[in-house]
């Protein structure tokens, strides 16, 4: 994080603009609506900024800056063309410890101005680090057609029923679920159709309402697909951001974990090949007692939840005890990393069938049905086979598949880091055993990997 987001109350407090053009005009404009006491100094004075002295009660003074006039200012803005001066300003300002911003020159600046969306009380601002403005404007513009005007209005009315809330449900957990429900509910839409009062008095009735007791828990599992944060649905985000308690595994990637609420509970629960940090059957329990204790909890796992992820024994649990729960369906390693690596898992001319398998070693080997598998014209994906790949590619050659059928390992498949190296079944496991490989990774196997080196369309970031 190049600059880190913070919000001033500027109500009353001494800034100082230095210059009088058009673009001191615009950051005169955005401290004024902050309620600021403004004082410009600038050798000639825009128009613009003449008009504004009287409506933004400005104190104006035409004259050249000169080093003693930066005095106790909360904040000072250098919109001049002086380059040299600018730069004597910035470093004025660093000696004192004051916030200065010189316009259109991040690296003199301490602060940047952000682009705003304005629904007081709420205040969204959006920032690139003075890299590209353009984009923080377009950016911006997308946000103000999600965020209705009337959104203000909709946050005064929860300020004014915060105390009586608080009285009325003494828990910190049964508030966030009331509040999350009202402000999401009707009461929102009449705000923002216009209808306050009506709004209000429905409020009242609903708090009026409202039991104290604590409400029941409930489990969500959620499918976080292959890595990739933009393969989550819609409704997996809305239930990570809900969660009071998140309970996630290795294969979850970290751009994906920045999503879930910031103040719920985090538990790693993860599970390594012959590492288990908490077994299945306690990780089964641990969501019945978090639900039991009426927190809403997620159970975020890597890919799909129903394939290769144990999330029907964890089911079973909570209806053995009664607990509510939902599945939400992640997109599975197998179709994410494949479409990602441009390896269709089925194609007219390779394939008319797609098996997807766990090559997970147990007691040291890998119990298949090695006949069905070499079965030609079909596609092969195995899950958790890394470890195995020599074993697996052995088995399928002395079951009948030629040396030379294709086979692809795809690591960290739709991140950044996915790299995709394919093979034969008589060389592949030669190939990675040169290579750092890094998990997760999945194997496909099959004449459609042949389709990777034409079809491959996705350049992943980062360079191994």
């Amino acid at each position: 994080m190049d600059y880190f987001p913070i919000f001033l109350s500027l109500k009353q407090q001494p800034c100082l603009v230095i210059g009088g053009g058009e673009v001191a005009a615009r950051k005169i404009k955005l401290l004024a609506k902050a309620e600021a006491k403004i004082t410009v100094i600038a050798e000639s004075i825009s128009e613009t900024v003449m008009t504004m002295e009287q409506e933004h009660g400005l104190s104006l003074f035409k004259k050249k800056f000169v080093d003693d006039d930066i005095g106790n200012y909360r904040l000072v803005v250098s919109a001049t063309n002086n380059h040299s001066l600018n730069k004597s300003i910035a470093k004025i300002c660093q000696q004192k410890n004051i916030p200065v911003n010189v316009v259109d020159n991040p690296s003199l600046c301490s602060f940047i101005f952000p682009a705003i969306i304005d629904r007081s009380p709420v205040i969204v601002a959006v920032s690139t680090g003075g890299v590209s403005p353009v984009l923080a404007r377009l950016l911006r513009a997308k946000i103000e057609t999600v965020i209705p005007t009337q959104f203000g209005q909709l946050a005064q009315l929860a300020d004014k029923f915060r105390s009586l809330v608080k009285q009325k449900i003494t828990q910190a957990a049964q508030r966030r679920i009331f509040w999350e429900k009202t402000l999401q509910g009707v009461v929102a839409e009449l705000v923002f159709a216009g209808k306050s009062a009506q709004a209000e008095n429905l409020l009242a009735q609903q708090l009026e309402h409202t039991d104290n007791s604590m409400s029941e828990g409930e489990v969500y599992l959620v499918g976080a697909g292959p890595g990739d944060p933009d393969l989550l649905t819609f409704r997996a985000l809305r239930l990570m951001q809900q969660a009071d308690v998140v309970v996630y595994d290795r294969l979850v990637s970290p751009e994906i974990l920045e999503l879930v609420r910031r103040d719920s509970q985090q538990i790693y629960v993860g599970k390594q090949r012959n590492n288990h940090t908490v077994p299945q059957a306690s990780i089964n329990e641990l969501l019945a007692t978090l639900a039991k204790q009426g927190k809403r909890v997620v159970r975020l796992k890597g890919g799909d939840p129903f394939i290769f992820g144990r999330g029907g024994e964890e089911i079973e649990t909570l209806m053995e005890q009664g607990i509510r729960f939902q599945v939400v369906p992640g997109i599975t390693a197998a179709s994410g990393c494949a479409t990602y690596a441009g390896i269709p898992l089925t194609h007219r001319d390779h394939a008319q069938s797609c098996t997807f398998v766990t090559g997970h070693l147990k007691d040291g080997s890998i119990n298949l049905n090695w006949q069905q598998l070499s079965t030609p014209n079909q596609t092969i994906v195995i899950y958790m086979g890394l470890m195995g790949l020599k074993d697996i590619c052995e088995q399928l050659i002395k079951h009948g598949c030629p040396n030379n059928h294709p086979i692809a390992l795809i690591q960290q498949g739709t991140t950044a880091y996915q790299r995709v190296i394919t093979g034969t079944l008589a060389n592949l496991p030669q190939l990675i055993a040169k290579k750092e490989i890094k998990p997760p990774t999945l194997i496909i196997i099959g004449s459609v990997v042949n389709l990777h080196q034409k079809l491959a369309w996705f350049e992943p970031s980062t360079i191994q």
